[in-house]
């Protein structure tokens, strides 16, 4: 697992100790466990370490020593930034370029990123989104995007697919030449449509499961690379 995460403080020389967590007078037994969970979870320890605003850093940083699609001078946007840890990995790595974030939630400012809080399902947020891109086009677009969870796994399914295709529209559009685009999805039959279309418009498309991601989590990512500009 540490050989995945490109950071010196990865190489822990001690044991971690598990942490449990009593039930308090008031708190659900869910909210305990996921307590528990997060106290005892070595990205989460870690993005505290490093000065990652969430986990969810790590699988970026994953997914980029893979793929190398984040570079210097490189015009990103991240949708479904909140609460900024994608978008502190895209300043990063894509050094003395242009990192855009968006999301539904307000977040704390990220020095050398715009950051934006609109609600990306609403027609007017592409044109806000685009004034701050600036002229020219994208090489990257980013999209952990994902809508609160209702319990009904086929329902849930659908409203991750919904957001892939948003996101995949805005890419289709604001790419340029051989860009990346990079969205978090849950496999379950729905998205083989959005897919052929990917197929159609990026060389290589391919899923991944980063070692960041939880292992109970039907989370994955679909990386689309080569974009086929029209």
């Amino acid at each position: 697992m540490t050989k995945k995460i490109t950071s010196d403080s990865s190489k822990r020389g001690h044991r971690q100790l598990h942490v449990k967590v009593k039930t308090a007078k008031g708190r659900k037994k869910s909210s305990t466990q996921w307590l528990q969970r997060q106290l005892n979870d070595p990205y989460v320890l870690l993005a505290n370490k490093e000065g990652y605003r969430s986990r969810a850093a790590f699988k970026l940083i994953e997914m980029d020593d893979r793929f190398h699609f984040l570079q210097p001078n490189m015009k990103v946007v991240d949708l479904g930034a909140a609460p900024g840890g994608w978008t502190q990995v895209a300043v990063k790595r894509a050094q003395k370029g242009k990192v855009v974030g968006l999301d539904l939630q307000e977040m704390e400012p990220i020095s050398g990123a715009t950051l934006l809080q609109l609600d990306f399902s609403e027609d007017e947020a592409v044109d806000v989104l685009s004034e701050h891109i600036g002229e020219g086009k994208v090489d990257v677009v980013l999209s952990d995007m994902a809508a609160s969870s209702c319990g009904h796994a086929p329902t849930d399914h659908l409203r991750i697919v919904m957001l892939c295709e948003l996101a995949f529209d805005f890419a289709e559009k604001y790419l340029a030449e051989g860009g990346t685009f990079v969205a978090k999805i849950l496999r379950g039959g729905t998205e083989r449509e959005l897919l052929i279309k990917m197929k159609r418009c990026f060389k290589t498309v391919k899923h991944v499961k980063p070692e960041a991601s939880r292992k109970d989590s039907a989370e994955m990512y679909v990386i689309a690379t080569g974009f086929k500009a029209q």
